[in-house]
């Protein structure tokens, strides 16, 4: 059972389809065929008996006579043509009416029923003749006898016909229900496997996709869908084309990204090696740099290190961001806190900057890490720009996080893209960073749920805006 199992799911889906569909069929066929044929035949025996009841008489003389001379083969004469009958005993002897066509064998049933006198019931059921050849029996309990003045036996009147034109009729129309039914699951295998190659058509072109797509590993294919079409393999196609779009938008941004980091990566490894170079050409020429020059060459090789270490550490930032696995890092962080942490650490960034900050409860899901980090990137910025002297307004109220700064600001046709990878205005491209910060704050923000922009600020300056959803209040498992 199992091999059979096996083999039956080794084979295509066309194919499993057509012969479920062929076996559905087939056992739909027999039961209606099966059916047919026993309400027919019950149908035929009815009439049968029907006749048998109608036509059966009790002839008491032929009786008389016949248990008088009492034998066991015709005498001529008889009820009605074509007719098996007898007078049958309760001892279960048998004594044929005149004109019967033959004899027709008892059975132990006939003679209880005799037995029991009830001249009220008639009893049918199919037996033989006397040849062994199938008849239709009526049975009729007549009572006791009496012959010559004296009570004789219980008797019973056996009347029966053959059944070989039922039974002939039966045949025919079992042959011609098993034609009907064999033509009909050959048909329904036939049609199954016309609906299964019709049904998985399009199940097939999106095989090609996927097989072209690891072939050439072409993100650009796409299955055609109906645009009206909601069933389960337009559903299916258009999954596929989001797939295939995502998957080529995630390449496209990781060649992007690939390209953009090597191109920031560049200028300070260029920068780097050519310091380096120098130092170790004056090493080995012996020709010593002044002090004053190789105390810029060396912090200048800080420089560089620092913003190369920045640099991979924002690319990582966001390689974890890309991966979509910090979805199993989020809980509940209180806002609030987060930005005090992101505060003391802005604060020893720009001493000489006053920042005044109104902060309320708030509490969020996010991963702590990544959302402190988030805020000290957007505080860092507000330092970066401000000019000595000026402060920096910091608000968190219902959700949302302001941060204002009084610096030059940002030109309008900047806006849109602040929050590109690398992306850097002119003005800002002297000073320190590496042009991923905001990326990084777009992304954490919006993994969160969150929203984040950037506006110019009455009167100059920035303001930076987080709105992440929340409650005031910390859930139960939390407080």
């Amino acid at each position: 059972m199992k091999s059979v199992v096996r083999r039956f799911r080794s084979l295509p889906i066309r194919s499993r389809l057509a012969m479920l569909v062929a076996a559905a069929v087939a056992f739909g066929v027999a039961a209606v065929s099966v059916t047919c044929w026993f309400i027919v035949q019950g149908k035929l025996y009815d009439e049968i008996d029907n006749d048998l009841a109608k036509g059966m008489r009790t002839p008491g003389d032929q009786i008389v006579v016949a248990l008088n001379n009492c034998t066991e083969t015709s005498q001529g004469g008889g009820l009605f043509g074509n007719t098996y009958s007898q007078v049958v005993k309760e001892d279960g002897t048998i004594c044929v009416l005149q004109g019967s066509s033959g004899k027709v064998k008892a059975t132990q049933g006939d003679k209880d029923k005799i037995k029991d006198g009830n001249t009220d019931q008639i009893y049918f059921r199919n037996g033989t003749d006397g040849d062994g050849d199938e008849v239709r029996v009526l049975t009729k309990p007549l009572g006791a006898t009496t012959i010559g003045g004296q009570t004789g036996p219980n008797v019973g009147l056996v009347v029966a016909v053959p059944l070989k034109s039922t039974q002939n009729t039966l045949n025919e129309l079992a042959l011609i229900l098993l034609l009907v039914s064999g033509i009909g699951v050959v048909g329904a295998g036939v049609a199954g496997l016309g609906v299964a190659r019709a049904g998985l058509r399009p199940v097939d072109k999106l095989t090609e996709a996927v097989e072209h797509v690891a072939r050439t590993e072409d993100l650009s294919i796409r299955i055609p869908v109906e645009e009206d079409s909601e069933d389960e393999i337009a559903r299916l196609s258009r999954s596929f084309n989001s797939m295939t779009a995502s998957l080529a938008n995630s390449r496209e941004l990781q060649q992007q990204l690939i390209a953009d980091a090597g191109h920031e990566l560049r200028t300070p490894l260029t920068s780097l090696r050519t310091n380096i170079e120098l130092l170790a050409r004056s090493e080995e020429t012996g020709r010593a740099i002044p002090p004053a020059d190789r105390k810029a060459l060396l912090s200048s090789v800080t420089a560089q290190m620092t913003e190369l270490a920045s640099l991979i550490g924002d690319l990582q930032t966001l390689s974890r961001s890309d991966s979509g696995q910090q979805a199993d890092r989020l809980q509940v962080v209180a806002l609030q806190e987060t930005v005090d942490a992101a505060l003391r650490r802005a604060r020893l960034r720009g001493p000489e900057l006053t920042i005044r900050a109104d902060i309320q409860p708030w509490y969020v899901r996010a991963e702590p890490s990544a959302l402190e980090r988030a805020i000290v990137n957007i505080l860092d910025n507000a330092v970066k720009f401000s000019p000595p002297g000026e402060a920096i307004d910091v608000i968190l109220k219902d959700g949302e996080l302001t941060v204002r700064d009084h610096g030059p600001g940002i030109p309008t046709e900047d806006l849109p893209h602040v929050f590109d990878r690398f992306w850097r205005s002119p003005s800002a491209r002297a000073l320190p960073g590496s042009g991923l910060g905001l990326s990084i704050v777009a992304r954490t923000v919006q993994q969160s749920g969150g929203e984040v922009s950037l506006t110019p600020a009455q009167g100059g300056g920035t303001v930076a805006t987080i709105r992440l959803p929340g409650a005031p209040t910390a859930p139960p498992e939390v407080s």
